[in-house]
């Protein structure tokens, strides 16, 4: 569950880092981050779904 947690600080690192590229307009930089926030939100929310909710639903 800890691994959750780290990737999703990392995943909203990752959209700050989105949002200060736009106003840098390095468009290489914002699409390397938004990628990166994609992937890094997606697996810790599917990592803590799978820790948290998943087994309430377990009969």
């Amino acid at each position: 569950m800890e691994l959750g947690f780290i990737i999703l600080v990392v995943a909203i690192l990752c959209v700050i880092a989105v949002v200060r590229e736009l106003k840098a307009q390095n468009m290489f930089g914002v699409a390397f981050a938004a990628i990166s926030a994609l992937v890094f939100g997606f697996f810790s929310v599917a990592t803590l779904y799978w820790e948290l909710i998943h087994p309430l639903f377990q009969s």
